[in-house]
């Protein structure tokens, strides 16, 4: 078999660091991010109350005893999904403190070998954090499901597929969710006046989610503590009116607490109830923000604000209103602002727009963090990412997303017009991409937590089952307005798909076709080739090898640079890499000083280096000529020897020296950025649909977004851009 090349020869060992500091913070820290949690995290499942009732009874309420059985229903949702699911559970297969479908897949992805690209390198395990700490020993059921989905390339394909579908689903209810915030925490203005119309609504609302976009740009930490006490307000606002509801009006509907009402409710209503489910789920609204936003905070601090705050305010809320409700069946429609008492009315119609303002932000901070996991997966066309803040890493913007939500958020709006229509697009939306989490949890419970097959057994049928149930009720509106967030979904997924599937076969074309070290000393040894002063940078996504676009340049232009660096931009499927670690350098070939570097990122890593990129390359290189003898070397048997790792034994320490100061000389005259810009078109015995994805979607995606030299900000005058054609 073919040895994959790799640098683990000559590469740096540094001892691993604790990456995920924020978990050992002082409880200063922790209640700090708790606090600002509340006013990111929090904001869509906090102002479900705005809508949950009305949503669930469209044609109103029927039975007095409904409204018990919907408040049942709300009470065991709400603690089973987003308190036991994701706050205790979910919450814990974080990727070193990262979430999202994203940090599920890397962690599997580096646990289970089930990544489709093969850049893989045994010194990659090396680095911090690499190894899940909550790996443990199974037994031999789990290792013989871990070895047939490695040697599936279905279920391989399968995963992909399911986490870019969530990845999509999240960003479509990015979409809804300040829609139907801010245009049903809006509709309270009309108690001002009869003669304030629907379309006055809309128009209030589309001004606030433009602001709302407006602000993103100075990030979440700011947003975090400008948002805060007002959501802070807003829950004790919700609270207090929740338990004057409730022993004013009716406080029997304390009967909720018995789960046998849930019973009762679908045996009085059959399909109809089971239909209702499409309306109770917009309860949980927010609580897959809730995960992939977890970047910005910590597991402790969420789990302390919504315990000790979220959660008890909300419940109390839900008993009001149903509390309001029975004895005022006809007011569903409008049951939160028909149940606030008539002096702080305002007051708390003010605050219910600010609020629905900042269940806006969960959703588009849960957006920015989603898609800059999948930029470093080679999932998503490059676009530019903004690290928002020095204190507390992972929060993230990015601009063109953010234009993007901005125009659809308006034009979703002026379409549906009132938060009632929306909802039957946002259940599908919240549901679907829940129970994807929940499945991608089955498989870190088997195949990383090594979880008994009773405790995965309890998981699907206390959690998954229920996931389901609700979503086949949400998918009963499909023709009422469902179909919203699937056709966002499917959009986002095409744009996914082909950009992963042409960087796939782009990768692999070059793996395939990657110049030999025997023909890349044939090249450098040829007597009419000449050396230009000066060290070149060459960079490619090619990990294991030379690019063949390099043996293209030189048969072109025959001269290279003193001094090549073939560097390689890698993500890794982790979060985050040491600085320390990031560099691995290997000598291609002594006499010609040709090196090759894989530098490697964390998708929550900023790849702009605020240093310099350049500066620090060279210094790593100088770095590692020093620390490495020229005379390192492996016996690949007692009769030949590896090529790529002979080097002289004579003067050691003054080759060094002098290699040394060749780099720096070489630094000194010109360092050149050589960036591979490769064109992909389809063979010519290519099928329609593949040539349509390459030739047509792709090029049209490549030539619309950042280029390679913007994301790594290569400056402009010292790059030189070299083009192949491959045919894939």
């Amino acid at each position: 078999m073919n040895r994959l090349d790799s640098l683990d020869l000559e590469s740096a060992k540094v001892k691993a660091k604790d990456g995920n500091a924020i978990k050992d913070a002082s409880w200063g820290v922790i209640l700090t991010l708790a606090f600002q949690s509340i006013g990111v995290v929090f904001g869509d499942l906090g102002t479900s109350p705005l809508y949950v009732y009305s949503s669930t009874f469209p044609q109103g309420i029927k039975h007095r005893d409904d409204i018990v059985g919907v408040l049942s229903l709300i009470y065991y949702t709400l603690t089973l999904l987003p308190v036991i699911k994701y706050v205790f559970i979910v919450l814990k297969a974080n990727d070193n403190g990262n979430g999202g479908t994203f940090a599920l897949y890397s962690l599997l992805c580096r646990n289970v070998k089930v990544g489709l690209i093969p850049n893989q390198q045994k010194e990659d395990r090396e680095v911090a954090n690499y190894e899940n700490n909550s790996r443990k020993n199974g037994g031999g059921g789990s290792y013989k499901f871990q070895s047939t989905l490695e040697n599936s390339p279905f279920a391989k394909y399968i995963l992909l597929f399911a986490t870019i579908l969530a990845v999509s689903l999240v960003i479509g209810d990015g979409i809804l969710t300040p829609c139907m915030s801010v245009l049903s925490a809006t509709a309270g203005i009309k108690g001002a006046s009869s003669s304030l119309t629907d379309d006055m609504v809309i128009g209030i609302s589309i001004v606030i989610l433009i602001f709302l976009f407006a602000v993103q740009r100075f990030g979440t930490d700011k947003v975090g503590y400008t948002f805060a006490p007002i959501l802070c307000i807003w829950f004790v606002f919700n609270a207090v009116i929740g338990i004057y509801n409730f022993v004013k009006y009716d406080p029997t509907v304390i009967r909720a607490v018995n789960p046998w009402q849930i019973i009762q409710y679908f045996k009085r209503n059959g399909k109809e109830g089971w239909a209702s489910l499409g309306g109770i789920i917009l309860c949980i609204t927010g609580t897959e923000a809730l995960f992939a936003d977890l970047g910005h905070f910590s597991v402790r601090s969420i789990q302390i604000s919504m315990s000790m705050v979220v959660y008890p305010a909300i419940l109390l809320q839900y008993s009001g209103q149903a509390s309001y409700l029975s004895q005022n069946p006809l007011d569903v429609s409008d049951a939160f602002y028909k149940a606030v008492p008539g002096p702080i009315y305002w007051p708390m119609f003010v605050v219910a727009v600010l609020a629905a303002i900042i269940a806006s932000q969960a959703m588009i901070s849960g957006t920015f963090s989603i898609i800059h996991q999948s930029l470093a997966l080679g999932c998503f066309p490059r676009v530019k990412v903004v690290h928002t803040s020095a204190k507390y890493e992972g929060q993230v913007y990015i601009p063109e997303l953010n234009f993007f939500l901005m125009i659809a958020c308006v034009f979703v709006t002026l379409g549906f017009g009132t938060g009632a229509k929306l909802g039957n697009a946002y259940g599908i939306a919240v549901v679907f991409a829940e129970t994807i989490t929940s499945s991608f949890m089955i498989l870190v419970m088997i195949l990383i937590w090594k979880k008994h097959i009773l405790l995965v057994l309890l998981y699907v049928i206390c959690i998954l089952s229920v996931e389901l149930v609700y979503l086949s009720a949400a998918f009963y509106k499909f023709t009422h307005g469902g179909y919203l967030p699937l056709a966002f979904a499917c959009i986002l997924m095409t744009i996914m798909f082909i950009w992963n599937y042409a960087y796939r076969k782009t990768y692999y074309y070059e793996l395939n076709n990657k110049v030999s070290t025997d023909k890349l000393k044939e090249i450098v040894s040829r007597s009419n080739l000449c050396r230009v002063p000066g060290l070149a940078i060459f960079y490619s996504e090619l990990v294991h090898g030379i690019p063949p676009i390099f043996e293209n340049y030189v048969a072109n232009v025959n001269a290279f640079h003193s001094i090549l660096v073939f560097t390689s931009i890698k993500s890794l499927p982790i979060s985050k890499v040491p600085p320390e670690e990031r560099f691995l350098f290997r000598r291609v070939d002594l006499n010609a000083l040709v090196f090759r570097c894989v530098v490697r990122y964390g998708y929550t890593d900023l790849l702009d280096e605020k240093e310099g990129f350049e500066r620090i390359l060279i210094e790593r290189l100088v770095e590692f000529i020093k620390r490495n003898k020229s005379t390192s070397h492996i016996e690949r048997n007692e009769e030949s020897r590896d090529d790529d790792e002979i080097h002289s034994d004579n003067d050691e320490g003054g080759i060094q020296t002098k290699e040394v100061e060749m780099v720096e000389n070489a630094a000194k005259l010109g360092v050149v950025h050589m960036m591979a810009e490769s064109e992909v078109i389809a063979r010519k015995d290519s099928n329609v649909v593949k040539k349509l994805a390459i030739n047509y979607m792709y090029w049209f995606l490549k030539r619309n977004v950042r280029q390679n030299d913007e994301i790594f900000d290569v400056p402009r005058t010292r790059l030189l851009k070299v083009g192949m054609t491959y045919e894939l």
